[in-house]
């Protein structure tokens, strides 16, 4: 391949799972499967909060908006992936990896701060359970949402606009199944300490801060449920906050890892699996993990499927 640079990359080579035609079908089956249930387990979760009023709270608004998150979370890699892999062509276009840029670090921030947010939430309702309602009002939690929205865009903008000023070798190939802005930036010619700054920054404002800030709320949580004397209430505080804290560690679990193997090994089997499990295998398990541990996510769901049951029921006898 010849040498060189250009100022715009017209095509990356997303390298993925190199395997042979029989394996590939069988990736090609597990990843379709694997987002299908994604997909639907979180658009379940959003169905089940918008229809039924019991879940009108905001511990379900900011679960519905985590589910919505992730559902997009997933859909900004893996049908390219599947694209790719069914018609053996691996090339994305530059604007293409630009725009996975752009959404997957949008969508990965935006869970970041939701489950900061949902933190919040658990803090005070266990810390503050004779305030809750006047301070979670639907005023306050349709501005932590808005919020998340735009500082998620907004860092992601800035990580995504530094891409432009670099100039890119003719070598264009990725370790990835997808366009990762650190592989992104390891193809550039030109000089990426920008970038690098960039990065750095938006990693601390947006992943440092609402880590710290998690930490902090259960390190309160945890002291406040100490002290209740009823092994009761002990037991029930500590049931709201299951799930949740279930879903931050797979979270946290899954993205350290991609970041940890990325640096001990670079560009290998190690680090595209690790990579897997953060953009699939964890928006997949979230549904499960908050409608198997939580007793009105399981009704609510329930009642969704039954008069679903009960409309296609109907249907079905009037065609007959």
């Amino acid at each position: 391949m010849e040498t060189g640079n250009q100022t715009h990359a017209p095509e990356f080579l997303l390298l993925g799972f190199s395997a042979t035609s029989e394996i590939q079908f069988i990736v090609f089956g597990l990843f379709l499967s694997m987002y299908l249930v994604t997909f639907t387990g979180n658009l379940l979760i959003i169905l089940a909060i918008c229809s039924d009023s019991h879940l009108h709270t905001p511990m379900y608004f900011f679960l519905s908006d985590l589910s919505f998150a992730d559902l997009c979370f997933t859909s900004t890699t893996v049908p390219k992936m599947l694209l790719n892999i069914l018609t053996q062509n691996k090339f994305i276009t530059y604007a293409g990896c630009l725009g996975q840029i752009f959404f997957f670090t949008s969508f990965g921030c935006l869970d970041n701060l939701l489950l900061t947010v949902m933190a919040y939430d658990r803090f005070v309702a266990i810390c503050h359970p004779l305030h809750y309602t006047v301070i979670m009002n639907p005023r306050l939690c349709g501005l932590l949402i808005l919020g998340s929205w735009c500082i998620s865009v907004m860092g992601s903008l800035l990580e995504t606009l530094t891409v432009l000023r670099l100039s890119f070798c003719t070598k264009m190939e990725i370790p990835h199944f997808f366009c990762d802005l650190l592989e992104v930036l390891k193809l550039a010619c030109s000089d990426t300490f920008i970038n690098n700054v960039v990065i750095y920054f938006a990693t601390g404002v947006l992943g440092v801060i609402p880590f710290t800030g998690i930490f902090f709320s259960y390190y309160k949580i945890v002291f406040s449920i100490l002290r209740i004397s009823s092994a009761g209430r002990k037991h029930k505080a500590f049931s709201t906050c299951g799930s949740h804290l279930s879903v931050v560690t797979l979270f946290y679990g899954t993205g350290f890892g991609v970041y940890l193997s990325s640096a001990a090994t670079p560009s290998s089997r190690t680090s595209l699996v690790a990579s897997v499990m953060y953009t699939m295998v964890t928006p997949m398990l979230n549904p499960f993990i908050y409608s198997l541990r939580n007793t009105d996510m399981k009704r609510a769901l329930g009642r969704l499927l039954s008069r679903a049951t009960f409309f296609n029921g109907d249907i079905t006898a009037g065609l007959s």
